[in-house]
């Protein structure tokens, strides 16, 4: 219990150290592909590297990886969206993991046991910091903490103890921390590796000194792109070919993608099934002011909102905001229905009590256990009277096979469970109003618990509330005159054209979107389109979708596919990469105009007598792109064109921007005031700048492993 209680005190910190290491080289030890499975070209959910991989691995590490962050967060179940990001975070660990060890084999890159222990020893790495076994005096990880629990845990496997389902989590939790510890050390071997390739000489630091620390300050003559006209530029196909051949690298897609148009119709109640739905609230509104146990009406109302009977503070509430808002300031009673508009719903609240509670309290337990309830209780009474006499809490822990420790219990721990038995509420209640150093003896359905609050600390407002939230939903009429509605416009659009002209008669909106791949969770951000989904990436271009009831029951949604975009690069007459194109051009001949205006200038005078605007820009560096007043944008060539002239010289031709042509007169140059060279400083600057041009690796090692990514056709 007292390890429990540390990771439950430390779950959001240990979720952000353990994402961090996963990040870096993502969950690694992953299964190989099983052989000889029955229907193996239908179990794969993608390659990588040539091999398949079948749902079983992926859901093994899925599984894995839930497991983990419901234990940290002592959560018992996770969010659709939040289930998506954990699907999305695991195969990208997967294929990182995959990717990596497959290169590092290469180059005979492993992590040896020893390496491991060494890692142990050490207690520095920050996953290990945040698990449970740390000393609390040092602030590190303990090894001999970690392999006492080991003991501990074998003890009580070998003899089948009540306490061995609390210590597998843990168990199970360690196992996985040291699993991604192994794939994080394989990371930092390569990287090591890679960085021991990026040199930096005394040359390159002398110029990158001089890069960041020589200002320059100028007289500036800008003209705008945007002083020309659109329509006096003309543009042909050549044109943007041509710019096409210049750019092409950037129109490389790693995967296929999709277009599409669709009409979604969210149903939503009607007037009559809100005069409903608001007299079954006024009827549970009496119910719930006059009820002893209101535990009876919450139920039968069907609230979003279950009753734990016990004071929570307002963060309990935080996914209601509504609630949350207003739940301190109300005073014992009940108020009245009220309607909260954003997320559709009606709502009563009663308050029983309202009282300053402790947020975090810490304990010390002795679960009693015993043939009979008779048993126990005698059991709990004689511990409860030796400690009365002065006998040390931990050494009679230890008699009945537990240790006694320490232990923190915060709000965040009981405050948003979806239920709470009647021994929970009991032992919570215990902990919040127990008196410090006292013990008390708590008769609970397995046993007696000897419990000692030993500290309270971070008091607030709780509040003990039975609430009804409950949806303005609509009636089964409602739906089926939406669905039959839907259905016939659906009937009667065969093609994409047909689409757009029924939707506006019938009075729905056609959206797009474009570039959709076998990543995505949703169409729309629309929940349940997973056969939406299936279709559309074995649909053909042009083919319009069936009809498909999802959301939560109350959308429906058909699909048309407007565009197949294959893996590699985008042909110059796409839409988008004309667009690009387009752009591209035109930038490109009204910098041809203006520079031609330019011509021939050798001052700033002159250049003004052209149209240009005439400013002074300060602390210009070759590393920092300047940024330029008159045209509201960053100049990398500018800064660059500054940095090659010299004092006193006006600028050899216009500089060609991001959005105008410049000249330029430089006024002075010097180092900027208080810069001294250090150069075994600068080379390491140097090094660290140029491995972080470098930092992109795993991304183009990624991007040759061939990925195929086909966890759409399964979850």
């Amino acid at each position: 219990m007292a390890v429990l209680g540390k990771i439950r005190s430390k779950g959001a910190i240990l979720v952000g150290a353990i994402s961090l290491a996963l990040v870096a080289f993502l969950a690694g030890d992953a299964a190989r592909s099983c052989e000889g499975m029955k229907g193996e070209s239908h179990q794969q959910i993608g390659k990588i590297l040539g091999e398949n991989i079948s749902v079983q691995e992926y859901q093994k590490l899925f599984d894995e990886y839930q497991s983990a962050i419901k234990f940290t967060m002592q959560r018992d179940n996770l969010s659709e969206q939040e289930l998506n990001q954990v699907k999305d975070q695991v195969w990208q660990q997967l294929v990182s993991s995959r990717v990596l060890e497959a290169d590092a084999k290469k180059v005979g890159l492993t992590v040896t046991e020893k390496e491991i222990e060494n890692v142990l020893s050490e207690g520095t790495n920050p996953v290990l910091t945040q698990t449970p076994f740390v000393n609390q005096q040092t602030g590190r990880f303990d090894v001999n903490a970690l392999k006492q629990f080991f003991d501990s845990y074998n003890k009580a496997k070998a003899a089948k103890s009540p306490e061995l389902d609390q210590m597998q989590a843990v168990y199970d939790y360690w196992l996985f921390v040291e699993k991604n510890l192994r794939t994080q050390l394989l990371g930092q071997k390569y990287q090591a590796l890679l960085a021991s390739c990026v040199l930096s000489n005394k040359a390159e630091a002398q110029m990158a000194f001089k890069d960041n620390n020589e200002e320059s300050q100028i007289q500036l003559a800008s003209l705008a792109y945007s002083s020309v006209k659109d329509a006096d530029v003309k543009i042909s196909d050549d044109d943007l070919k041509a710019k096409y051949d210049e750019l092409k690298l950037a129109f490389r897609q790693s995967v296929e993608t999709r277009d599409i148009k669709f009409v979604d119709y969210q149903i939503k109640a009607s007037a009559a099934d809100r005069k409903v739905v608001a007299k079954e609230m006024n009827d549970f509104q009496h119910q719930l002011a006059t009820a002893t146990d209101p535990s009876g009406v919450i139920s039968k109302s069907g609230s979003e909102i279950s009753y734990l009977g016990l004071p929570v503070s307002s963060k309990a509430y935080q996914q209601y905001p509504d609630i949350a808002s207003k739940i301190d300031s109300l005073s014992v009673g009940t108020t009245g229905v009220f309607e909260n508009s954003q997320d559709n719903t009606l709502n009563v609240i009663r308050v029983f009590s309202k009282a300053q509670l402790p947020d975090s309290v810490q304990f010390r337990q002795i679960s009693v256990g015993a043939a009979t309830p008779e048993e126990a209780r005698a059991k709990a009474d004689s511990i409860q009277k030796a400690l009365a006499g002065g006998a040390d809490f931990e050494a009679l822990a230890k008699r009945y096979g537990q240790t006694g420790e320490k232990a923190w219990f915060t709000g965040q721990q009981y405050e948003m469970a979806p239920t709470m038995s009647v021994d929970n509420r009991t032992f919570v209640n215990a902990l919040l109003n127990g008196e410090v150093n006292a013990t008390q003896n708590l008769a609970l359905t397995q046993g007696n618990v000897i419990l000692q609050v030993l500290d309270k600390k971070a008091f607030t407002t709780k509040t003990t509330a039975a609430i009804i939230k409950k949806p303005i939903d609509f009636s089964k009429d409602t739906r089926s005159n939406a669905y039959n509605k839907f259905s016939e416009f659906v009937a009667k659009s065969s093609s994409v054209a047909e689409l757009e002209k029924n939707a506006s008669k019938s009075g729905y909106r056609v959206q797009s979107l474009n570039d959709l791949s076998t990543a995505e969770h949703y169409i729309g951000g629309i929940q349940g389109t997973h056969d939406a989904l299936k279709w559309l990436f074995s649909a053909k271009q042009g083919e319009i979708s069936p009809l498909y009831e999802c959301g939560d029951n109350d959308h429906l949604l058909v699909v048309a596919l407007t565009a197949v975009h294959p893996q590699g690069y985008r042909p110059w007459d796409d839409a988008q990469v004309k667009e690009v194109l387009k752009r591209e051009v035109m930038k490109d001949k009204k910098a041809e105009m203006l520079m031609a205006k330019l011509k021939g200038v050798n001052s700033i005078a002159a250049a003004q007598s052209k149209g240009a605007k005439v400013s002074t820009v300060n602390q210009i560096t070759f590393s920092a792109p300047a940024f330029v007043q008159a045209t509201g944008s960053v100049e990398p060539a500018l800064s660059g064109a500054v940095a090659g002239t010299a004092a006193g010289k006006f600028s050899k031709a216009p500089v060609k921007g991001n959005a105008g042509v410049y000249v330029f007169q430089v006024v002075k140059k010097a180092l900027r005031a208080g810069s001294k060279y250090n150069e075994a400083m600068v080379m390491q600057q140097t090094a660290q700048m140029n491995m972080q041009l470098i930092s992109n690796f795993m991304q183009d090692l990624i991007l040759k492993a061939n990925v195929v990514d086909n966890r759409y056709l399964f979850f």
